[in-house]
């Protein structure tokens, strides 16, 4: 009897670090690991032995000491959920050294349980009525400054041009700039932009928060006019961002902040790629937009990483629409046409303090950072 099992499988890629002998028996121990958590000699039943446990398909050596296994694992294992994917893909192994998960390759099947984006590019594109160019944004911040103030900021920012207008990710619910205030008040001031201008900038506040509270905040945000929203899934789950984008009462985009995530890839030998963190991760999770740190900023991802990033943010994934790579962290206005040549105009520029430092006149500034970022 196969209890169901069909047959279909998926598969992982991993690079591991060691010796060969060394290396084959990490990618053995993955199988095991990752599913039944057992030895192999406990495993007696026939069923489990030929459907449950991960096999390895193939073992490549990539360089000295370096190889990549692509292991599959039954598509039964995953029973649909989001959650118990990244369980069996890197679940305990992720407290072992030397073994970092590269991609992930799901069959249609597998695909089809998972909607992804609510908007992606293209719906994003639409919603903003921006058809070519790149999305310009910027962060409010400093924390300390009162709702008042942040709305002012917003104001400015709308007026000169800024397509999505976002909480820095560090606001929550401190007392000098509380949730419900801070998002009606930078509601209200982009509306007010937005009706002298005739723009269509958004507001996107940070909903992460406590469990429990993060669907509150995003349905609140919604009713009072955001246009989409903020979600650290490092710190809030991904499965948080899976629920608002198929939520069909929620229906706002959702910017996908790297905080908390940075050990994850910082090693080349351990963690999860850039590729499938940021790009594939965020898609399967519902992201309409990856922020991560620009290469050459105040964080160390090189021009590699960025555009291993922009690969797993684009790279077809049956019915997952691609999303945007929004590049931050560090940037100026100098480096806008630098980054034009390097992300083409699929992509959000965001830029804060870079912004605000150029000149004291922020909404000069904001339609300076258009005028290069329309360049061809």
């Amino acid at each position: 009897m196969n209890f169901g099992f069909t047959g279909e499988r998926f598969s992982a890629v991993y690079r591991l670090t060691g010796e060969e002998a060394e290396a084959r028996a990490q990618a053995q121990d993955i199988c095991l690991e990752q599913t039944v958590e057992l030895p192999a000699a406990l495993v007696t039943q026939a069923y489990i032995r030929e459907h449950v446990l991960g096999r390895v398909e193939e073992f490549t050596s990539l360089a000295e000491n370096v190889y990549q296994a692509r292991i599959s694992f039954a598509v039964e294992i995953v029973a649909g959920e989001l959650t118990q994917l990244l369980n069996v893909v890197f679940g305990n192994i992720s407290l072992k050294p030397g073994i970092r998960l590269e991609r992930i390759d799901l069959p249609p099947t597998m695909l089809e349980q998972f909607p992804g984006p609510r908007f992606g590019r293209a719906g994003l594109r639409e919603r903003l009525k921006i058809p070519e160019r790149p999305l310009l944004c910027t962060a409010l911040k400093p924390m300390g400054l009162l709702a008042r103030d942040l709305a002012a900021l917003a104001y400015q920012f709308a007026r000169g041009g800024i397509d999505i207008i976002k909480d820095d990710h560090g606001l929550s619910q401190q007392h000098t700039a509380e949730f419900g205030e801070r998002v009606e008040r930078c509601v209200e001031a982009v509306a007010r932009a937005n009706q002298e201008t005739g723009g269509n900038c958004i507001y996107a506040p940070n909903i992460t928060a406590p469990s429990g509270y993060e669907y509150g905040s995003a349905m609140h945000a919604k009713r009072v006019g955001a246009g989409a929203v903020l979600v650290s899934p490092g710190i809030a789950g991904l499965s948080l961002m899976q629920n608002l984008a198929a939520n069909p009462d929620f229906d706002l985009p959702i910017l996908s902040h790297p905080s908390f995530q940075g050990s994850f890839v910082v090693s080349r030998d351990s963690g999860i790629s850039h590729f499938c963190l940021f790009g594939q991760l965020n898609r399967l999770a519902g992201a309409d937009a990856a922020i991560f740190p620009n290469f050459g900023g105040r964080f160390s991802f090189s021009r590699d990483d960025c555009r291993a990033i922009v690969e797993g943010c684009s790279q077809a994934m049956q019915n997952i629409a691609p999303i945007f790579p929004a590049p931050a962290g560090g940037m100026s206005l100098e480096r806008v046409p630098e980054m034009r040549e390097m992300y083409g105009r699929d992509v959000i520029l965001l830029i804060g303090a870079g912004l605000r430092s150029h000149s004291p006149d922020l909404v000069a500034n904001c339609i300076y950072f258009r005028e290069l970022a329309e360049k061809i």
